[in-house]
C-alpha cells in the first residue's frame, strides 16, 4: 500500500527504541483510581504464539445467566483498559465487558520482547480463548486497538457479533503525510527520550483531552507506566506505525485493510473525535469507504482520547439495542415531481423564473428557458469532470441566478448538494463543511479562498466572473465558466429516483453546532407539495424570499423567486425599499421574512415611495418564521401589505411545515404557556412526550390537551436522518419513525399547538419544570422592558430563576437590575426569580437574528451569581 513518503533517508532507522526493558510479572492496578472497580481486575494467565505462558491485567465485569453479549474492549498506545471504565460501569445486565491490557503495557507482564502487530493480534486471541467466552463479541476498540481487534475478528468471524472503532487507522491514505505529532516523535533520538525514558509521550496524550479534566483521571493513565522500563512498550508501539513499504508490519497492516472489504456483513459503529491531531477524519472516511454500510457518529469538538471527552458508552449500548430493532420509516412519497422537473416543464417559457437583486443596479433575471438550458449545460459539465450521483456539492454561492443554476444541475444529475449558509459564520461553516466532507466545493472567489486557508475538503470550482489566474490563486480546478460546454440532453445521466439522496442541509446551530440533516428527492417533493397545498401556490404567484434558502423553493414551484438586497448574515438588515424593489422586480405575491428583517422593514417603512408601497400593496401571503413572531410585528404591516394574509409556519430544518396559524388564529387564540403555532397540518401527526421533573421526556406519547411535553413529529416531508450523527438520529427517531422536535409544547382544547421553548432551556426548580416562553412574555410586558430571557441556574432540578432584561432605555453595558425595574419584572410572574439582570441587548443566531442563545446566557447569569465580573454574555 502506498505509504507517507517521508523524504529523509535519517527516518528510515529514526525509531529504534535504545531503552531495554526486563521481564517485570502482572499485577493488579493500585486501590483508588478513580472511576475504576477493583473487582473488575483479573489476571488471566494463556500461552502464547511462541509456546510461552504470558499474563494478562483484564477489566471484566464476569459472565452471569443472563451474559448473551461480550464487549471486548482493546485499547491503543499509550493507554490501557482504563480508557473503558465508563463502558465497563454502566454496561446493563447482559453484557458482560472485557478490557484487556496488551502484553507490556498497562498492569500486564512485561515481556521484555518486541511485539509487532501480527504478534499482538496472535495475543489477542490467545488471551481471549483463555477468558472462556461463550458469547458472541462485539470488538471495541481506539487508536491502535482499532487494526489489532479487526484482525482479532476477522480470524472469528463466527463469533463477531460487530465491531466499534474510535479513532484508528487500517491505512495511510495515497497523497497524504502521516499525523505530524507521530512523524515529529519518530523524529532522530526523540522517539527513546519522549516515549520511555520520560513520561512525555502519556502525558502529551491525556493533554488532548477536551475540557478541565481531573489531575486524579491523569494521573491512572500513568500508574502503569511509572518507570523507563514500564514504558518501554509506548516507545515500541510508535516504531510498529507501518510508514514505509518495506516496514516489517506493512504487510500485517495491509491485510488488516483488505480483510475489510470481506466484512460488509458485520456491523460496525464508527465513533469519531474530529479534532483529534492523530487520527483525523482522513482516516474516517477511509475507513468509511471500507465499510460503507457502517453506522458513523461524529462528536464535534472532541479530539483524541474520545471515552474521555464524551459518553461513548451509552451511544454503543444504545446501537447494541438497535440492532434487532425493525425499523419504522416515516411516510415516504414515491411518485409526484421532483426538484428539477417543474424548470422542464417550463423548458419553452420565456416567463421570469429567477431575479437577482444587484445593490445599486439593475436587476439581473433569467428566464424558465434559459434556466432550463442552464442546468442541461453545467448538469452535462460536471459529469464531463467527473461528479457523478451520490456525489456530494457543497455550494458556496449567493443567492440568486448562478445558484439557482448549480442546485438544480446537481439534482439533475443526482449529485447530494450540502447546504451550510453564511449565517453560520466561517468557523460554523468550516464545521459543517468537515462534517459533510463534500466531493467538490462551487463556490465565488472568497469562498474558495476561505476553503482553500482553512483546508475544507472538496475539489474546488470556481463561480462568477474568474480569471484563470483568480482561479489558480484560490486553487479552483475547474470554472463554471470553463466546463465543457456541450448541454444536450443525451450527455445527462437517467434522472434520480424519489428514494435518492439529494441533500444535506445544515441547521442554525442555535443550541450548538450545526447537524447536517439528510434529506431524499421523495422528502424535498412532498415538501414543497406540503407548502404548494397549505398557500395554494399556483403559477400566478411569485415570490420574495428574505430568507435566501426558501428562494430555492421557488423554481421547483415553477414560479419566479427574487431575494432582497440584504445582508445574507444578517437578516435584520432587510429594508424596506429593498423588500419593496425585490417585490417589484417580480411582481410578488407571496413573501417569506424572518422577523427580525420584519422589524427592520417596519422600522425602515418612512423611506418607502409611492411604487414602492404599491408593490407591497399586492403581497397577498405574508410568511415569517424562524422564531417567534411578535403580534404586534404582524399588526403593525397591515398598513404596508394591507392584502397580505400574514401566517407564522411551525417548523424546523428537519420538519417543515408542521403547523401553521394566522394573525387572525393568534388573535382569537388569546394569551396563553408560550406561542400558538395553530394545529398541525393535514397529513402531519404531533404527539407530545410529557417531561418528569427534571425536565426528561418520560417516553410516552400523548395527544391530551394541556400537557407539557417535548413535541414529536411524523411526516412524509421529514428529514431522512442526521448525517454523520447516529446517536442523535437514534435518539431523535425514538419512537421509530418520529422526530423528536427538542421544543417543549402542548395542545389546547381546541388541537392547537402551543410551543413553550427549546427542551435545553427549560427550567428545572424544586417545584417542577417551567417554560422560558411563557416566562419571558410575562418579563416583556413589565413596563420599561423592550424584551426578555429567562433561564435556570443551579443544580437540575433544584434551578433557580434569572430575568435577563433589555430595558427600553439599554444599558451601556451588563449590569444588575435594580428597582423599581427589578421589583416590575418579579411583579409579572408567580414564582420566585432568583436576580434581574439587564444587558444592552440579547444574543441571537446569526441565521435568524431572532433566536436567543439562552445556554449562552446560562453560562454568564451562572457566572455573574457566583461572584464574577460582570462581562459581556
Amino acid at each position: 500500500m502506498p505509504r507517507d513518503r517521508l523524504g529523509d533517508e535519517r527516518i528510515r532507522n529514526r525509531d529504534r527504541v535504545v531503552t531495554s526493558a526486563s521481564p517485570e510479572p502482572a499485577t493488579l492496578p493500585p486501590s483508588g483510581l478513580p472511576g475504576l472497580d477493583a473487582e473488575w481486575s483479573r489476571l488471566v494467565t494463556a500461552r502464547d504464539a511462541e509456546g510461552i505462558d504470558r499474563t494478562w491485567h483484564v477489566l471484566d465485569t464476569g459472565a452471569t445467566e443472563e451474559t448473551s453479549l461480550t464487549l471486548l474492549c482493546v485499547h491503543g498506545n499509550p493507554t490501557w483498559s482504563y480508557v473503558w471504565r465508563s463502558v465497563l460501569g454502566g454496561a446493563p445486565k447482559h453484557l458482560r465487558v472485557v478490557a484487556v491490557d496488551q502484553l507490556d503495557m498497562g498492569f500486564s507482564e512485561r515481556t521484555g520482547t518486541e511485539r509487532r502487530l501480527e504478534r499482538r493480534i496472535d495475543d489477542l486471541s490467545s488471551v481471549v480463548d483463555a477468558l472462556g467466552i461463550d458469547t458472541p463479541i462485539i470488538t471495541v476498540a481506539h487508536d491502535w486497538g482499532g487494526p489489532i481487534s479487526i484482525g482479532w475478528a476477522q480470524r472469528h468471524r463466527k463469533r463477531l457479533a460487530g465491531m466499534v472503532l474510535m479513532n484508528t487507522a487500517v491505512h495511510q491514505p495515497e497523497d497524504a503525510r502521516a499525523p505530524s505529532l507521530i512523524r515529529a516523535v519518530r523524529t532522530p533520538g526523540i522517539l527513546d527520550q519522549v516515549a520511555v525514558r520520560s513520561t512525555g509521550f502519556v502525558r502529551g496524550t491525556t493533554a488532548l483531552i477536551k475540557g478541565r479534566t481531573d489531575r486524579a483521571v491523569k494521573s491512572a493513565y500513568l500508574a502503569p507506566y511509572r518507570t523507563a522500563s514500564r514504558r518501554t512498550a509506548i516507545g515500541f508501539f510508535v516504531s510498529d506505525i507501518p510508514l514505509e513499504d518495506d516496514h516489517p508490519s506493512a504487510a500485517a497492516l495491509d491485510a488488516v485493510a483488505d480483510g475489510l472489504d470481506d466484512m460488509a456483513d458485520v456491523p460496525v459503529l464508527l465513533l469519531w473525535g474530529p479534532s483529534d491531531p492523530v487520527f483525523s477524519d482522513l482516516y474516517l472516511h477511509d475507513l468509511e469507504d471500507r465499510l460503507p454500510d457502517a453506522d458513523v457518529h461524529r462528536f464535534v469538538g472532541a479530539s483524541h482520547l474520545l471515552p474521555e471527552d464524551v459518553d461513548v458508552a451509552t451511544p454503543i449500548f444504545d446501537w447494541i439495542a438497535a440492532r434487532d430493532r425493525t425499523p419504522q420509516q416515516s411516510p415516504r412519497t414515491t411518485g409526484g415531481r421532483r426538484a428539477w422537473e417543474a424548470i422542464e416543464g417550463l423548458a419553452e417559457s420565456d416567463d421570469v423564473a429567477v431575479v437577482e437583486m444587484v445593490s445599486g443596479g439593475e436587476p439581473q433575471s433569467i428566464s424558465f428557458r434559459e434556466l432550463a438550458a442552464e442546468v442541461r449545460r453545467v448538469g452535462s459539465g460536471l459529469r464531463a469532470i467527473g461528479v457523478g450521483a451520490g456525489d456530494r456539492v457543497a455550494l458556496m454561492i449567493p443567492p440568486g441566478l448562478e445558484l439557482s443554476v448549480c442546485l438544480y444541475a446537481c439534482w439533475r444529475i443526482g449529485a447530494v448538494v450540502v447546504v451550510a449558509d453564511a449565517g453560520l459564520g466561517v468557523r460554523g461553516i468550516g464545521r459543517a463543511l468537515r462534517s459533510a466532507d463534500p466531493d467538490y466545493i462551487i463556490g465565488v472567489p472568497r469562498a474558495l479562498a476561505a476553503a482553500r486557508a482553512m483546508g475544507w475538503p472538496g475539489v474546488r470550482i470556481g463561480a462568477g466572473a474568474m480569471s484563470p489566474s483568480a482561479a489558480r490563486m484560490v486553487g479552483a480546478t475547474y470554472t463554471l465558466a470553463g466546463l465543457p460546454q456541450s448541454g444536450v440532453e443525451s450527455d445527462l445521466p437517467d434522472p434520480p429516483h424519489f428514494e435518492a439522496p439529494a441533500a444535506v442541509a445544515f441547521t442554525s446551530g442555535a443550541t450548538g453546532p450545526a447537524k447536517g440533516v439528510a434529506y431524499r428527492h421523495g422528502q424535498l417533493d412532498a415538501q414543497r407539495a406540503a407548502l404548494e397545498s397549505l398557500y395554494g401556490i399556483g403559477p400566478d404567484d411569485s415570490l420574495v424570499a428574505a430568507f435566501p434558502p426558501f428562494s430555492l423553493f421557488g423554481p421547483a414551484m415553477g414560479i419566479p423567486s427574487v431575494v432582497p438586497v440584504m445582508e445574507v448574515t444578517s437578516p435584520g438588515t432587510l429594508e424596506a425599499s429593498a423588500l419593496a424593489d425585490a417585490a417589484r422586480a417580480v411582481d410578488a405575491t407571496l413573501v417569506f421574512a424572518s422577523p427580525s428583517a420584519l422589524a427592520n422593514v417596519l422600522a425602515t417603512a418612512d423611506a418607502l415611495s409611492p411604487a414602492q408601497r404599491e408593490a407591497l400593496g399586492r403581497i397577498r401571503l405574508l410568511l415569517s418564521a424562524g422564531a417567534p413572531v411578535p403580534r404586534d410585528t404582524l399588526e403593525a404591516l397591515r398598513s404596508l401589505m394591507p392584502k397580505a394574509e400574514a401566517h407564522t409556519p411551525y417548523g424546523m430544518t428537519e420538519t417543515l411545515p408542521v403547523a401553521d396559524i394566522t394573525l387572525e388564529g393568534i388573535n382569537g387564540a388569546g394569551p396563553g404557556l408560550g406561542v400558538c403555532v395553530g394545529p398541525p397540518l393535514h397529513g402531519v401527526e404531533v404527539m407530545i412526550d410529557p417531561l418528569d421533573e427534571v425536565g426528561d421526556p418520560v417516553g410516552k406519547l400523548t395527544d391530551e390537551p394541556d400537557v407539557s411535553g417535548e413535541v414529536c413529529v411524523r411526516a412524509a416531508h421529514m428529514k431522512d436522518e442526521y448525517d454523520r450523527l447516529w446517536h442523535t438520529q437514534h435518539r431523535s427517531a425514538t419512537p421509530p419513525g418520529w422526530h423528536r422536535s427538542g421544543d417543549v409544547g402542548h395542545f389546547d382544547e381546541q388541537r392547537r399547538l402551543w410551543i413553550e421553548g427549546r427542551l435545553v432551556h427549560a427550567i428545572a426548580t424544586a417545584d417542577g419544570v417551567l417554560t422560558p416562553l411563557a416566562l419571558e412574555q410575562r418579563f416583556a410586558s413589565a413596563e420599561g422592558v423592550r424584551a426578555a430571557a429567562a433561564v435556570g441556574v443551579g443544580t437540575r432540578g433544584d434551578e433557580r430563576v434569572v430575568a435577563i432584561v433589555v430595558p427600553d432605555e439599554p444599558p451601556s453595558r451588563p449590569a444588575l437590575g435594580l428597582d423599581p425595574l427589578a421589583s416590575d419584572v418579579r411583579s409579572t410572574v408567580d414564582v420566585d426569580v432568583a436576580a434581574v439582570l439587564v444587558v444592552p441587548e440579547l444574543p441571537v443566531d446569526k441565521r435568524h437574528n431572532a433566536k436567543v442563545d439562552r445556554l449562552r446566557l446560562r453560562r454568564w447569569a451562572a457566572s455573574v451569581l457566583a461572584g464574577n465580573r460582570i462581562g459581556k454574555p
